[in-house]
């Protein structure tokens, strides 16, 4: 295979390939059943407004303080 041949499958089937697994992916996302995902993710960054999450790592404990 020389340059030019790969030049041409490039130019026109990864072309194709690409268009179509963008517009798969378009509808994908817009998809009737994907309403509840979209609308979970999108409050996600609200979901603990009214009080803070707990820390993961605890700041102090009894037991660390004791200890010098």
């Amino acid at each position: 295979m020389n340059y030019h041949i790969l030049r041409e499958i490039a130019d026109s089937w990864v072309l194709l390939g690409m268009f179509v697994f963008f517009v798969g992916t378009v509808f994908w996302a817009f998809r009737p059943g994907s309403r509840a995902a979209h609308s979970d993710a999108a409050s996600l960054p609200f979901r603990h407004e009214d009080k803070p999450a707990r820390d993961i790592i605890p700041t102090k404990t009894k037991r660390s303080e004791g200890q010098s």
